[in-house]
């Protein structure tokens, strides 16, 4: 029963994380082998099977890393929630028509939100590896080993255990794009084009969570002095990767396959994207309607807020449509007091306010 449970929960996770991206690749990982690597395939291989949404690849590196496999679920559900805050204003606010997945039909448009929620994902894959090494989680890598700082002063010290996020970039890139890279679409079709949108959007997720990870220190000394330093790689907050990511959003290249088969421009006066940006193929729907061929929920219902000029704004949210407007209570903390010593008391009040919903 206990292997059973244990193996729901994994199906669980990994089917999130099939519906949020698409994988690729069959290169080798170069990542440190496990010991005795045949004796972790036997006791997985049940378990990897059983878990759809795998490609071939990614069922092979299941066997061989199934310790990893509760960790990218986790940072796959880590990107949903990122993603539903940063487009909590918005007319998508990463929900779906369909109750069956997260993203739904969404994911099968090529637009600016499917490269977010590709981005996102990836950078949350990279989070969750890259900490799971540091807390000894995984049988194959430890605490960061990157190389020290040349602008961190002498006399401060480097060491401690940091994020892995070397390895957590490498897994990641090796197991996301793992479905991608083996798909044979026809060069120039417009299915290898949704492949190679999918591999950017997936690596400017991974870079953004590696390039803005930090060193953090700690001070060390009598009373608090701090006549010595301890400095760490640091994993930046999530919060944080999600802000760079929905910029990137918002200035998204939109791209079309070339004679050559590889994506460029539609607008040749912009900039050619980095590795850190997003692109997209498809035009997005407005999301002002339901409409389940698109995936989209509509805004009828969604609260909106009458003075703002922005997304959040009841005349762009609500698509023209008008809203209604009714009284609701809101309960909140007040008064608060700090008591010596030490903690601090609130009073808890009660106002009626004004809430605005579109039609």
């Amino acid at each position: 029963m206990a292997m059973k449970g244990k193996t729901m929960r994994l199906t669980v996770i990994v089917c999130v994380w099939a519906l949020i991206v698409s994988f690729s690749n069959k290169r080798s990982l170069a990542l440190t082998p496990i010991q005795r690597p045949e004796m972790y395939i036997i006791g997985a291989q049940p378990l990897c099977s059983q878990l759809s949404g795998l490609s071939q690849g990614q069922r092979k590196l299941c066997q061989l890393y199934q310790d990893h496999m509760v960790y990218i679920g986790d940072g796959a559900k880590t990107g949903i929630k990122e993603c539903q805050y940063q487009f909590r204003q918005r007319r998508w606010n990463c929900s779906t028509v369909d109750n069956t997945s997260v993203f739904g039909r969404v994911m099968q448009i090529g637009s600016r939100e499917t490269a977010f929620t590709y981005a996102i994902s990836a950078a949350g894959v990279v989070n969750a590896i890259s900490r799971a090494c540091r807390e000894g989680e995984l049988s194959t890598c430890g605490c960061s080993r990157a190389a020290r700082p040349r602008d961190l002063p002498r006399d401060w010290l480097w060491g401690g255990c940091g994020d892995n996020v070397h390895y957590g970039y490498r897994f990641a890139r090796e197991f996301v794009d793992a479905r991608e890279r083996e798909k044979n679409y026809p060069r120039g079709s417009t299915e290898h084009a949704r492949t190679l949108m999918n591999l950017q959007n997936n690596e400017a997720g991974r870079q953004a969570a590696y390039n803005l990870a930090n060193v953090a220190c700690k001070c060390h000394g009598v009373s608090g002095s701090c006549s010595l330093k301890t400095c760490w790689l640091q994993l930046a907050d999530f919060r944080r990767v999600g802000e760079f990511l929905k910029e990137k959003y918002d200035s998204a290249a939109a791209m079309r396959i070339g004679r050559k088969g590889k994506l460029e421009l539609e607008n040749k006066r912009f900039n050619t994207p980095t590795a850190e940006d997003l692109v997209y193929i498809d035009t997005s729907p407005d999301y002002c309607l339901r409409n389940e061929t698109t995936g989209s929920l509509g805004t009828q219902g969604r609260l909106c807020n009458k003075t703002s000029e922005g997304m959040d704004g009841c005349k762009l949210m609500c698509c023209g449509r008008g809203y209604d407007q009714f009284k609701t209570y809101k309960h909140e903390r007040c008064h608060c007091k700090f008591h010596w010593c030490c903690y601090v008391k609130c009073k808890r009040c009660t106002t009626l306010v004004d809430q605005f919903v579109c039609k």
